[in-house]
């Protein structure tokens, strides 16, 4: 039986700054990725704690790769605070060593731990019932955290409503001719989050969307969460998805939802397109 797509409500912001054409097309990416592929049911994972390692293992690799690594950290029954709390480095790096530059992230995890245990008593709970500007804020202060993955635990783990901006969202945004090569991370947040808080909630539910989840559900994937944080959840995962499968380094356009928005040739931006932060 397909999926249903839920019928969100979200907060009217009538005052929002983000640039017309930004406002009336971002919301259409959306639906028309929902019409193709349907609720994507991401992130995948069986706690907010599970979420985290994966938002710090996700840094520069594949997810495939991330997989592998939860693997080993799930067998070992390491997919907890308390049991990352009493890991050794040695063993941490070596569970997590098919993730890539697994020695920076075995530290980067102890170092989350050690602030939770700090700030919040080890409490994920204490954690994010904080503000999300405050959280955002003492998250970036950590090593190993950038923008991406702060939001990333933010928005899955924590159900804070933030976009999350990554390398094929910049990709497809700069082919689109919305951005630029220079364009901030936070301009861009800011701009689809205005676009999509600013929209009507009719304007983005789709009847009938297709059924074609990247991953089965989970705890963490359909758990309860605002309909603001879930918009940027589905977008945030739609946009990986056809950036997988069309908005490559080397673009093939033929069949993408997205591509009627188009307004140059097909790839016409891509030697623009940066990879990363």
């Amino acid at each position: 039986m397909a999926q249903q797509l839920p019928n969100y409500q979200i907060t009217q912001l009538p005052d929002s700054s983000a640039p017309p054409r930004l406002r009336g097309e971002i919301p259409q990416y959306y639906t028309a990725l929902l019409a193709r592929y349907g609720p994507q049911n991401w992130w995948p994972a069986r706690s907010r704690f599970e979420v985290i390692v994966g938002a710090y293992l996700t840094q520069n690799t594949n997810w495939s790769n991330v997989e592998k690594a939860m693997a080993n950290l799930r067998r070992a029954r390491r997919l907890s605070v308390s049991a990352m709390r009493q890991i050794s480095l040695d063993e941490l790096e070596t569970l997590v060593r098919p993730s890539g530059y697994f020695r920076q992230k075995a530290r980067h995890l102890r170092t989350f731990v050690a602030f939770l245990d700090r700030q919040y008593s080890g409490s994920l709970t204490r954690m994010f019932a904080q503000p999300t500007e405050k959280l955002r804020a003492e998250l970036l202060e950590l090593n190993g955290v950038g923008p991406e993955t702060a939001d990333s635990i933010l928005l899955y783990a924590g159900n804070h409503p933030v976009f999350v901006v990554d390398a094929y969202t910049r990709r497809v945004l700069l082919r689109h001719g919305i951005i630029g090569r220079k364009t901030a991370y936070e301009e861009i947040r800011v701009m689809i989050e205005q676009a999509i808080s600013s929209s009507a909630a009719e304007s983005l539910v789709v009847k009938n969307p297709a059924s074609q989840p990247r991953h089965p559900v989970s705890r963490m994937s359909s758990s309860a969460r605002s309909a603001l944080a879930q918009h940027y959840n589905e977008l945030h995962a739609l946009i990986i998805r056809v950036g997988n499968h069309y908005c490559r380094k080397k673009p093939a356009c033929g069949g993408c939802p997205l591509q009627n928005f188009l307004k140059t040739d097909c790839g016409a931006t891509a030697q623009d397109a940066l990879e990363s932060y």
